[in-house]
């Protein structure tokens, strides 16, 4: 007793000669569309078109198209009497002893779909009737996701804390439809004329799963920004939207057993925009101009501090305000390029060629401009 394997292909000439009707998904079905009701299609004028309302309860002898990317679900009384993955055409005959009840195929599916048909499958003899569900076994688009208010995550590249508000779209796929059905899938779905909707606004199963990713994009933002391999910057995110989608698809399934209780998981992300917090931004810039100021992390902030003060003082005192920093006293550092020199001599001459070479140095590194350079030697040198 079960769905008896008639031919392998989709809908098309083959069964449309030899069969006067069957069940299979509508030509119009959404994309985003999960789970629905089989479909009455005829076969007279206009092939392939449906010409019935939703009929999705079936009798013995009925027949099927399982189209590709789509599994076909018998149930009754709430429990698996068959299912099909294998494209092709079915059907359904209770009393036949060379029928089988499931082809689970060797795709993804495979391993995880049999294990949850044998603690599901019904466990009587089918009577007659079967209600025919389809499930989409391809990514479900367009899952939005959004933040009501910043998120924080620690980050090694920043040092500290940072936050941000989050926008973005994820995909879905079902990995093991037994399980969804059963597990998540309200009742009410599972009626003739009912559409599981993932971006359906009335779904409430599907605003669970967004509290659950929003609930996770901090963990998922903290793990992404501290793996050594991302080089610790957030800022790639949006340009590896691959890489997010594992590290957020890992993390949901941690904190809430996707895949395991609900045979769902996350596929793609696409981080439509990231808006960080005041003090994130202004942490930001910071950091950035110091890296660009000098290849080593250890001394590029105390550079950027000088390179500010310096620019600073030459604007209200020009270059005495440049002297006034510490070179007059040999006191300016430079995360270890400049030193004190007043142990090594006490002359005047010697003290007058450090400050020249000190500002010799903050020219070459492009910390003072030509002419600030000149003004200092200048003043220097006394003249």
């Amino acid at each position: 007793m079960g769905l008896i394997w008639a031919a392998v292909g989709a809908i098309g000439g083959t069964f449309g000669d030899q069969w006067k009707d069957f069940y299979t998904v509508p030509e119009d079905i959404s994309p985003t569309a999960a789970v629905f009701p089989a479909f009455k299609a005829g076969t007279n004028a206009g092939r392939g078109s449906n010409t019935s309302s939703s009929v999705s309860v079936v009798t013995n002898g009925s027949k099927f198209v399982v189209p590709e990317g789509f599994g076909l679900v018998l149930m009754e009384d709430g429990a698996f009497t068959g299912y099909v993955t294998e494209p092709g055409g079915y059907i359904w005959d209770s009393e036949s002893q060379d029928s089988k009840s499931i082809f689970a195929g060797s795709g993804f599916v495979d391993s995880l779909v049999k294990t949850t048909w044998d603690r599901f499958k019904f466990g009587g003899r089918p009577q007659s009737q079967q209600m025919a569900i389809f499930v989409s076994l391809k990514e479900l688009p367009n899952n939005k996701f959004g933040t009501a208010s910043a998120i924080y995550w620690d980050d090694s590249y920043l040092r500290t804390q940072a936050g941000a508000n989050v926008r973005g779209t994820y995909t879905l796929r079902i990995v093991d439809p037994l399980l969804f059905i059963k597990q998540f899938v309200p009742t009410k779905y599972l009626q003739t004329g009912q559409i599981f909707d993932f971006t359906d606004l009335n779904n409430g199963q599907a605003h669970q799963l967004f509290d659950e990713v929003v609930g996770s994009l901090s963990s998922a933002f903290a793990q992404y920004a501290n793996e050594p391999e991302k080089h610790n910057r957030i800022s790639s995110l949006q340009q590896d939207s691959l890489g997010f989608s594992k590290t957020l698809a890992s993390v949901v399934d941690s904190n809430y057993g996707w895949k395991a209780s609900r045979g769902l998981e996350i596929v793609r992300t696409a981080i439509v925009g990231i808006d960080y917090d005041d003090e994130t931004r202004d942490l930001l810039k910071t950091v950035q101009r110091a890296d660009s100021l000098v290849g080593s992390r250890g001394n590029s902030n105390l550079q950027a501090s000088v390179a500010a003060g310096i620019q600073a003082a030459g604007s209200i005192e020009g270059s005495a305000g440049i002297l006034g920093l510490g070179i007059a006293s040999n006191s300016i550092g430079l995360g270890g390029f400049v030193q004190q020199d007043t142990a090594s001599t006490g002359s005047a001459e010697s003290d007058l060629q450090t400050k020249l070479r000190q500002l010799r140095q903050l020219f070459d590194e492009g910390l003072i401009s030509q002419v600030e350079f000149d003004a200092a030697k200048a003043k220097a040198l006394g003249l």
